[in-house]
């Protein structure tokens, strides 16, 4: 028994010694790579780390200027439209030329008319907020103005006319704020304000730092009570009718007139007004201060006669102005009334259909400008034609006005004619007789209108006066001291 058990234990001895000299052997001698079993194991590479692309800083901006980063479908033209409201350039091709020299390496960047997106873009003459400030004058200061239309004094048609007007000698503009319509050729937060998105006058801050930069006056027109806008949105604050006790009164059948007496009407004028006033008009005239003066007299029904049942028509409009000329005059703009020329003549149907009482309106007002239009005289002073005796109807007209504003104060500057309608002698020379006529009879200068803004007469007829201007005018200019220059100098289109 013990011979077998160690012969098993000799075994044991023999097969443990056999596999640790086979391990040790096979430590020391690996399988070659070759040899080396197939294993079915998957392998992860290595990442690849792309090139880091270099971009480039964009530019500095000069002060005054603003950057534009390119993006995808961008042209010049479509980037001028986008700036041209935040510089202080006046036009387009103006803002195009100034854009090309800032920017020299402009063509480098163009591919068939379309900017290479991630490019950046200089845009020169940049100031979003621009400012004006008003540029007091004595209210007999003589002007002498043109008028101009919002959306003809918001385009670059209308800077053109007004570059050549200060040419030829003018010293003044009147543009519209609101005519008689009831559009509103600026920006204006209000609810009786039409809403549009894009005003004609785009910035009046920067049109009227423009205007003072040309050395001219500028005078903004309100058409007050005459508001299509509102008579035909706002019905409840027209005219009612006496028939039927509802509002919406016509005039000859046409829906234009709100209630001149109604607190919403008149506050939302001050205010429009004061607004401009602020942004730095120099002057505010207000056009169509009166009631309607045709249409059915006698089935009109106002606010007034209920609030106020011992007033008159001109009861109304002297308190108005008397609140609006208080008003206006602490931002220190000039206030001014365009009154109907027939009201020389003081005939009691004219005052009573349009409340305009001429002695009381001077009381609020710097300056009368009364519409002493020759054809518009039908069948005054037994003239057939009175379009063709501009001389008589000025001097009249003017003889009168002074004789009822004497000792008032108030200054006396007309509206005279610059169209051809119901005359056959339209002429520069029709122009010179009644600027003539107006100085001699105690007029402070002259404001022309024409409702299509065509001047080629009084352009004619600015020379020749320049050059008696004795017999014309007097020849005031804006003083160059009191002008705010802008921050980057601006040309009008030729």
């Amino acid at each position: 028994m013990k011979n077998r058990t160690g012969f098993l234990a000799l075994l044991v001895v023999l097969f443990l010694a056999a596999f640790s000299y086979g391990a040790l052997r096979g430590y020391r001698n690996p399988v070659p790579a070759s040899k080396a079993p197939v294993t079915n194991v998957k392998t992860t590479p290595a990442p690849v780390t792309a090139p880091v692309a270099v971009v480039a800083a964009p530019p500095v901006a000069p002060p005054g200027t603003t950057l534009h980063q390119i993006v995808k479908g961008d042209t010049l033209p479509k980037i001028v439209h986008q700036y041209l409201d935040q510089t202080t350039y006046m036009t387009k091709s103006e803002l195009d030329d100034a854009i090309h020299q800032q920017n020299p390496n402009l063509a480098a960047i163009t591919v068939k008319g379309v900017l290479k997106p991630g490019e950046y873009l200089i845009i020169p003459g940049y100031d979003p907020t621009p400012k004006a400030t008003s540029v007091p004058v004595a209210k007999d200061f003589e002007v002498r103005a043109i008028y101009l239309t919002g959306a003809m004094a918001g385009g670059e048609h209308g800077l053109s006319i007004i570059q050549r007007w200060r040419a030829a000698g003018g010293n003044a503009v009147v543009f519209d704020i609101k005519d008689s319509d009831g559009s509103v050729s600026i920006h204006f937060d209000n609810p009786l304000a039409p809403q549009v998105h894009h005003p004609p006058i785009h910035n009046l801050p920067k049109f009227l730092r423009y205007l003072h930069q040309q050395n001219l006056h500028a005078i903004a027109r309100i058409a007050i009570f005459r508001d299509e806008n509102i008579a035909n949105n706002h019905t409840e604050l027209t005219i009612h009718s006496a028939k039927t006790g509802q509002a919406g009164w016509r005039e000859n059948g046409k829906l234009v007139w709100t209630d001149p007496s109604n607190p919403k009407v008149e506050d939302y004028n001050i205010a429009l007004a004061k607004y401009v006033a602020e942004s730095g008009a120099d002057e505010i005239q207000f056009d169509y201060v009166r009631f309607p003066a045709e249409g059915d007299q006698k089935d009109a029904r106002f606010y007034y006669q209920a609030e106020h049942p011992d007033w008159q028509r001109s009861d109304v409009i002297a308190n108005f102005l008397q609140k609006a000329y208080s008003q206006i005059h602490s931002t220190g703009a000039l206030l001014s009334l365009d009154v109907f020329g027939v009201m020389a003549w003081q005939r009691s149907v004219d005052l009573s259909h349009t409340g305009q009482d001429i002695v009381r309106m001077a009381k609020f007002c710097d300056v009368l400008s009364p519409m002493i239009y020759p054809s518009h005289f039908f069948g005054m002073d037994g003239y057939t034609m009175p379009g063709d005796a501009p001389e008589h109807f000025i001097s009249e007209s003017m003889d009168r006005f002074g004789k009822i504003t004497a000792g008032s104060g108030v200054v006396l500057r007309p509206w005279l004619q610059a169209f051809g309608w119901k005359t056959k002698t339209y002429s520069p020379e029709y122009i010179e007789v009644q600027v003539k006529a107006a100085k001699a009879k105690g007029g402070d200068g002259f404001l022309f209108w024409n409702a299509r803004n065509d001047y080629a007469k009084p352009f004619v007829a600015m020379p020749e006066m320049r050059g008696t201007k004795l017999l014309y005018f007097r020849g005031d200019e804006l003083s160059d001291a009191k002008t705010k220059p802008l921050a980057v100098p601006t040309q009008v289109a030729q």
